[in-house]
Formats: C-alpha cells, sequence, structure tokens
C-alpha cells in the first residue's frame, strides 16, 4: 500500500401541527367520534409500520465501550460508536434505522511522520500551549485526549475534549441521532445537492458532511473546499465538530485502521449517504483507487474549454459545472489569482492553488468504466455490490495520498431522499456546505 501522508495535508498543507381543542360546545357525540378517530390513527400506524430484518455487518455496534475523555451533561462517558441498527418497513418502504451518539471510538497510535506534522504547523507557537505537542513518537491518543493544543470551545471543559481539538473548531457533543436509510434507493433526475450538515453517517455513527465549510470569498461565488481551507482546523484523524456535531468531509485513516483497509482488495463499506447508498473507501481493487470524475480547470483555457482566457486568474465561472460546452460567463467578482495567499477562519494562511474553491471543478462526462466514477462520485462495476459511492483519494508525484473532490459522495445526490431523512435538498445557492 502507498504510504499514506494526508495528515500532513491536513496539518500541513463541518410543521408542528397542534391540535385545536374543543371549545365547551363540544357535544358528547363530537368527543365521541374524536376518540374513534385517534382509535383509528393508532391502529393505521401500527400496521403500516412494522419491523424487518437488515444486513447490519457493516455497521460498528458497540454498547459496551465509553468514552474516556468525551462526557455526557451527568459527566458520564458516552457510549462509542453505533448502538442499535435495526430494520423497519415504514408504507411499504423498508428503511435501516441507526441510533448513535456520534462519538468515535478512535485510538491512534502516534507515528514521527504524525508528530512531525503537528510541530511543523504555521502557527505551533500559538496553537499550542507549550509551543508543540505534548505527545511523543508510540504514545496511544484516545478520542478527546489532551494533546497540547489551545482548544477554544467553551464546552469542552464541561463535556471533555480540551486540548484535542485545535483553536477555532468546538468540540463534539452527545447525539441522540436517528438516522433512516432507504434499503432499496430510488434514484431520481431531479437536481438534489449535498447541502448544510450531516449528509450521510460513517459505520462508526459520525456524521459526514459535504465538501464546504460554509464560506466563500466572493458573495455567492469561490465557495471554500473544506478539506483545504480547514486543514489546519481538524483533529489527527482528520474530523472536528460543527455545532456539537462531530464530522468528517474526507477520508479518515483512523477509520480505514479500525476496517483494516489496507488496499489490497476493494475497500468495505464506510458510511451510507443519506439516500440509501453505500459509501465505500478509497480503493477500487488491490492498489487501485476509485477515480473521480471531477477535473480541475484551466483558467488560462479558452473559454470553449471552460477557461478565462486569463491565465493563474479567475475571472469567470462556469454556466453549468456539469457540462463545460455551455460556456462561461464572467464572475460576479473575481477569485484570488491562483496561488494567492487567503485568510482562513483560524487565520491560518494558505494559498488558493487551483482546487481551493468549488469552482474550480468541472464534471469530465468521462465513460465509468473499470474504477472511474460518475457526476455524484459512485458508480456499478458489475462486481455484484450493486450502485455504490467511492471515498476519493489522488496520488501526488512522490507518491502521498492526497483527498480528492468531491471527496465523498456528491456534489449532489443519486436518489432521493426519503421524507424522514437526516438530510435535505439544497439549492445552488446553499450547496457551499455547513456553517464554520
Amino acid at each position: 500500500m502507498k504510504k499514506f501522508n494526508i495528515l500532513n495535508y491536513i496539518l500541513s498543507s463541518l410543521l408542528v401541527c397542534t391540535l385545536a381543542a374543543c371549545d365547551s360546545s363540544d357535544t358528547e357525540e363530537t368527543t365521541e367520534e374524536t376518540t374513534t378517530e385517534e382509535t383509528t390513527t393508532e391502529e393505521t400506524t401500527e400496521e403500516t409500520s412494522t419491523s424487518t430484518d437488515v444486513d447490519t455487518s457493516a455497521w460498528l455496534i458497540n454498547n459496551s465501550t465509553i468514552s474516556t475523555y468525551i462526557s455526557d451533561d451527568s459527566g458520564n462517558g458516552v457510549v462509542e460508536d453505533v448502538q442499535s441498527v435495526e430494520g423497519e418497513i415504514i408504507d411499504d418502504v423498508e428503511y435501516m434505522v441507526v441510533k448513535t451518539t456520534g462519538i468515535p471510538k478512535y485510538d491512534v497510535t502516534m507515528t514521527q511522520d504524525m508528530v512531525d506534522a503537528l510541530n511543523d504547523r504555521p502557527k505551533a507557537n500559538s496553537d499550542f500551549s507549550g509551543g508543540e505537542t505534548t505527545v511523543s513518537v508510540g504514545d496511544e491518543v484516545l478520542f478527546g485526549q489532551d494533546i497540547g493544543y489551545n482548544s477554544s470551545s467553551e464546552y469542552c471543559d464541561d463535556t471533555g475534549g480540551a486540548g484535542y481539538w485545535p483553536p477555532g473548531p468546538g468540540c463534539p457533543l452527545e447525539q441522540d441521532t436517528e438516522a433512516y436509510f432507504t434499503v432499496e434507493p430510488t434514484d431520481t433526475d431531479e437536481e438534489c445537492a449535498t447541502g448544510l450538515n450531516t449528509v450521510g453517517l460513517m459505520v462508526n455513527g459520525t456524521a459526514i458532511f459535504n465538501w464546504g465549510d460554509g464560506m466563500s470569498y466572493g458573495s455567492n461565488q469561490w465557495y471554500n473546499l473544506a478539506p483545504v481551507a480547514e486543514q489546519y482546523d481538524v483533529d489527527i484523524c482528520g474530523g472536528h465538530a460543527a455545532n456539537g456535531t462531530y464530522h468528517h468531509h474526507f477520508y479518515t485513516s483512523c477509520l480505514a485502521s479500525l476496517l483494516e483497509d489496507d488496499g489490497d482488495e476493494h475497500s468495505p463499506i464506510y458510511g451510507f449517504s443519506a439516500d440509501g447508498y453505500p459509501l465505500y473507501g478509497p480503493y477500487e481493487s488491490d492498489g487501485q483507487l476509485a477515480i473521480s470524475a471531477w477535473e480541475k480547470r484551466d483558467y488560462g483555457a479558452s473559454e470553449a474549454e471552460g477557461g478565462c482566457d486569463t491565465p493563474g486568474e479567475r475571472t469567470c465561472v462556469l454556466v453549468d459545472e456539469y457540462d463545460i460546452s455551455q460556456g462561461v460567463v464572467a464572475a460576479d467578482s473575481n477569485g484570488p489569482d491562483i496561488g494567492e495567499d487567503v485568510t482562513t477562519l483560524s487565520s491560518n494562511t494558505i494559498a488558493a492553488d487551483d482546487g481551493y474553491y468549488y469552482e474550480d471543478y468541472y464534471y469530465s462526462q468521462a465513460t465509468v468504466t473499470g474504477a472511474m466514477l460518475d457526476e455524484n462520485n459512485g458508480h456499478d462495476s458489475g462486481d455484484g455490490k450493486g450502485y455504490h459511492y467511492h471515498i476519493t483519494l489522488t496520488e501526488d508525484t512522490d507518491g502521498t495520498l492526497l483527498p480528492s473532490f468531491p471527496y465523498q459522495m456528491g456534489p449532489r445526490f443519486k436518489a432521493e431522499l426519503p421524507d424522514n431523512s437526516i438530510a435535505s435538498c439544497s439549492t445552488d445557492d446553499e450547496q457551499q456546505g455547513p456553517p464554520p
């Protein structure tokens, strides 16, 4: 397996229906009719909701171990991973119902590369209370354990985790998540973009967030890509919290280790999208990464080729990022020049290279065969797994594996979201991702 240096990339390069009460003029007959209607409703609900067997083998189910460093409001350790997975049929639709606290069991043994990446952070002197991490090579770090960061969230001290997250992001809180995933997804022709907050769950119960960090350089243009803009805002497992919800925007080597995915065969299931389709890891086969069909634009290319005829300058945007042949229009306001320094929410300075913004990408419409994926970052390769999404990585010239847009499923869901989904469709103006 190729040496995976993602930590270096992360650390150095998330109708209330009220029934009107009857007034005093209601007759006894009316009351009796109401009672009959309520009884009928209860019977109907019971008839249309039944339990069924579903395959739970992909999930990390646990009801015994509790987090050492993350506690609930009463000071008790939070139960880790997923608590239950059950099948339920509602109105003839079969669901896999998952209940989780959203707190993972990540136990990480620190390597030299990991320690170096922490200490080589641009703002290490202020990010760490002592100017560098307090852990050494060979130390085992549990999820939420203090490694010397100046964590900034107010509730870290109350629920644990202070010192595990870099300054800026909040600390995770115990979640009471109940997620419904359709067992047999129904594909849709409607444009349903992955939107704010949770768009799926990893098999350890942690939330999956989409590609964005909720911020843009301009007005509704030049949307940040979270794996780039937040590379200094995530923990050693590539995750962090938003409004208390711990989540991943991209591949995490910590989950890969739990699933024993070392790249010598097709990756196992890492999670499930809100539309019901499974999300597999990055490998299509032994040593073969699944290939994203989204490519970076060349701003110096002609407008017919999706460029702006302005080498190194972001002066135009695509009419349709799914169909480059429709051409470009002038940007409402120019984005930063390629390579120009920008400042993140955590006050880190990062070069806005090509690939920093959503508008830097287009769907290549490559033939979906072999390891190639479609516009939703998924495929059915005929291997018996059916349609599925992939987490995507790309290999750099030196063998380093880096997150590859759109990172997980997306930018749009392939299938319909059920009415009881943990996610919702986003409009084009909202698809920048979760709030910072």
